[in-house]
């Protein structure tokens, strides 16, 4: 049936998420707010089409970070369309949103998962851990908070990195707002912390990647 219409599943309503729910629409478990898509399994097309054009060969057993872990899409799509085995830490403020996972995607990650229910923020200014990737998703429905658009995340996120690791970082591009604010802080804030970077458009997102040497 949900290859006709999407069909709910759960509410779950937080304070950091007053409408929070998971549906399922083409056979996948959706993660949504009232304005946004958190979680879409592995049809979470702007980090799969993200992943399409790198050199993920570049990931050996290595640990990421996932910085606003939703329902783990971003590990399902390693694992199931690209056969990727690696160490993943998932940073999520919203308690709802870690229950959530555990009652629809926890069984189907088989690669080793830490979960961390924690803020995104301050986890990046005190972790002593580096990382092989880092993918940064974080949204409060429609929005990026203002902190995480900040030279001082970028420069935490950086320091997080192993040399030559890479930075996947997920903003709107969904209207023209959207992408004149993304482009903004793409050319103003990104590029200064990240001089080898570069800016995708992928599906209605810019992402952006911190070291273009791990395209193909």
């Amino acid at each position: 049936m949900s290859y006709m219409t999407e069909i709910h599943i759960e509410s779950a309503p937080s304070v950091t998420n007053p409408h929070l729910y998971v549906s399922m629409k083409n056979g996948k478990y959706q993660l949504c707010t009232e304005n946004a898509i958190y979680s879409y399994d592995e049809n979470y097309h702007n980090f799969a089409g993200t992943f399409l054009q790198l050199e993920l060969a570049r990931i050996k057993q290595q640990d990421i970070l996932i910085l606003g872990f939703g329902l783990g899409s971003i590990p399902l799509i390693l694992e199931n369309k690209f056969a990727i085995k690696a160490y993943f830490t998932g940073i999520e403020l919203d308690e709802n949103v870690l229950y959530l996972f555990e009652q629809y995607n926890a069984e189907r990650i088989n690669n080793s998962l830490q979960l961390i229910c924690a803020d995104a923020l301050i986890y990046a200014a005190t972790c002593q851990q580096q990382y092989g990737m880092i993918c940064s998703d974080i949204f409060l429905d429609n929005t990026i908070p203002s902190a995480f658009l900040s030279i001082d995340y970028l420069e935490d996120l950086e320091r997080l990195l192993e040399e030559d690791g890479l930075l996947v970082m997920n903003t709107l591009a969904m209207s023209a707002d959207n992408q004149a604010a993304a482009t903004d802080y793409f050319n103003n804030k990104f590029l200064k912390v990240f001089p080898n970077a570069i800016k995708l458009k992928v599906h209605h997102n810019y992402m952006l990647l911190s070291n273009k040497a791990w395209l193909k």
